[in-house]
């Protein structure tokens, strides 16, 4: 039988927090048999996203791959992990108050063109047409993943990483990695390095084990059954945050995009979202068909703008040096 893979992406310094913690999961996996493989991200010359759209337009129109424009950079390597990976565990330091620069900009390159509601009926259209493989896109492209989140921070304060873990979802939904695990290490800058934190790396071999766990599964629900510590507000995602001001007792999951019921009991906070908001979140199958089918009729019917070179002349240079 053909060994599970598992691959760590670091967007940290080198043999530092984020990249030893990764490595100590990763470890775990290969000592039960897994393959593993390690990118550090920072090292790759990735260019940013320019929002051309060429990628989603040629998966919509059943003649593209969903490839970028950009064919002078890194990102193949990346995607190429993403693809070989039957399990992904992915880390970022918290530098301001979410995940990295570089972080992000591989996550929109990633982003709706690794979209398993675009990239899968354009695999389906390929095949039905007997075009030859290299014509549409991979097909590893929707097979099932987990993934595990591991963020860093120096500060102290546990809030001061509020956005972190959130955000790092932008790297695993587009392609419904199904997130099991995920840590948040704060009060790095107490000590020189996370090895003299015996406590977080034992952290690290469960985070390993519970990756283990999941691709050992028997069934699809223990497959992506979440073993976190902590449960968090939302059910989906597991993350705390709320967004209020939609009247009444409505409150959001930012993270998801679901709607829930808030109410006070017993002095604590609860929130309740039903199966039916659970199943529309963008982390799962239902939310990503509501935003990819968005997509494809607002791309149908868009509003043109009449004499719309002639609109933008006014602000050709405008504040420019």
């Amino acid at each position: 039988m053909e060994k599970k893979k598992v691959v760590g992406f670091s967007f940290g310094r080198k043999m530092s927090n984020t990249e030893v913690m990764i490595k100590e999961a990763l470890l775990e996996c290969e000592r039960a048999g897994m393959e593993i493989e390690f990118i550090r991200c920072d090292e790759l010359n990735i260019h940013i996203c320019t929002g051309c759209c060429a990628c989603v337009g040629g998966l919509m129109s059943g003649r593209g791959r969903g490839a970028c424009v950009h064919k002078d950079d890194d990102f193949h390597i990346i995607e190429e992990a993403l693809m070989s990976a039957d399990a992904v565990i992915v880390g970022s330091p918290t530098y301001e108050f979410a995940p990295t620069g570089n972080f992000k900009v591989v996550c929109d390159r990633i982003g709706p063109a690794h979209d398993k509601t675009f990239r899968g009926p354009a695999i389906e259209q390929g095949i039905a047409e007997g075009k030859d493989p290299s014509q549409y896109p991979d097909v590893r492209s929707t097979k099932p993943r987990v993934g595990a989140l591991i963020t860093v921070g120096g500060a102290r304060t546990e809030n001061w990483l509020s956005l972190s873990l959130p955000n790092m979802h932008e790297f695993t939904f587009p392609m419904g990695i199904d997130v099991i695990d995920q840590y948040k290490y704060f009060g790095a800058m107490n000590i020189e390095h996370v090895l003299g934190r015996p406590d977080v790396m034992d952290r690290m071999k469960t985070l390993g084990s519970h990756i283990v766990e999941a691709l050992n599964a028997e069934t699809e629900e223990e497959r992506i059954r979440y073993r976190g510590d902590e449960q968090g507000i939302c059910p989906v995602c597991h993350q705390d945050l709320l967004t209020v001001g939609f009247g009444g007792n409505k409150v959001e999951c930012p993270v998801c995009g679901i709607e829930g019921t808030l109410d006070i009991v017993d002095g604590e906070i609860k929130v309740e979202f039903s199966e039916e908001q659970q199943n529309r979140s963008r982390l799962r199958d239902g939310g990503k068909w509501e935003h990819s089918n968005e997509i494809r009729d607002g791309a149908m019917t868009q509003k043109k703008v009449e004499n719309l070179k002639e609109l933008k002349m006014k602000y050709i240079g405008v504040g420019e040096k």
